[in-house]
């Protein structure tokens, strides 16, 4: 069973210990799994010592204050636990640090490969961004599907409503024609979750544009994924577009995507 997040949703009165959450994330090894798991995606703990380059025992250590401070949860399956982030927020605040982050160094061929297929197309927890994502959420506006704002992120404008916070300054909405577009596509929007907004959008951290997240972002990533049109990459994040979907996307939004 997932553990209870003890950082959010049972003490509404308190302020958030921003310090305590920026400490947990400015260890190398936390952030390097923190950011592994961005997908939504479970993953095992000898997966993410992998990925962070430590050892077990050490990744275990690590593990454990994350998932006693809430930011991801942990789950039992046989002899193996299997960790995922507490929610699309953990996944959120992440991007919106990688906005602001240096770059890390890239000291092998192997690093540069993922840094470029991570800006090439990856998932942001549970919905598409780099370049394709980008495209699509420019596709989805240049067909009338989405409608509000023109996709471009401007600094200047940005949160400029600070009541409305990141992700809602500027009003995307899903316009009457594009319910009906989402509905021949396979998508019901009416049966998508209401505990979530229907549209809202990311500052993609590596294009600076915007990338469509929300209920609607979900939806349309998960049915890339069940058309084949999308498939997961080697490396935590990544995805790829199959030929099939770069056929699918043509004939559906008119975008053939760089690369």
């Amino acid at each position: 069973m997932p553990t209870r997040n003890p950082s959010r949703g049972d003490r509404p009165n308190r302020q958030p210990d921003i310090a305590r959450a920026a400490a947990l994330i400015a260890d190398a090894s936390r952030a390097s799994m923190l950011k592994s798991l961005g997908d939504g995606r479970a993953l095992s703990a000898k997966a993410l010592a992998a990925e962070a380059g430590i050892g077990a025992p050490t990744a275990s250590a690590h593990l454990a204050r994350l998932v006693e401070a809430g930011l991801i949860t942990v789950e039992s399956a046989g002899r193996s636990r299997y960790y995922r982030l507490a929610g699309p927020e953990v996944s959120l605040a992440l991007e919106a640090l990688a906005l602001i982050a240096p770059p890390l160094p890239v000291t092998t061929l192997r690093e540069s490969g993922t840094a470029n297929a991570l800006r090439r197309s990856r998932t942001c927890y549970d919905h598409l961004a780099g370049r394709l994502g980008v495209a699509l959420m420019g596709g989805l506006l240049a067909h009338g599907i989405l409608a509000g704002h023109d996709g471009t992120h401007r600094q200047g404008e940005a949160v400029r409503d600070r009541a409305r916070g990141y992700g809602h300054d500027h009003d995307y909405r899903l316009t009457p024609a594009g319910r009906d577009a989402l509905g021949r596509f396979g998508i019901d929007v009416a049966a998508l979750p209401a505990r979530r907004p229907l549209v809202r959008y990311c500052v993609d951290w590596s294009e600076q544009q915007h990338h469509l997240a929300g209920g609607v972002g979900a939806a349309v990533t998960a049915r890339l994924f069940r058309l084949g049109w999308l498939r997961h990459g080697a490396s935590p994040r990544v995805v790829h577009l199959t030929d099939t979907g770069a056929d699918g996307i043509a004939d559906w939004l008119g975008l053939r995507p760089e690369g």
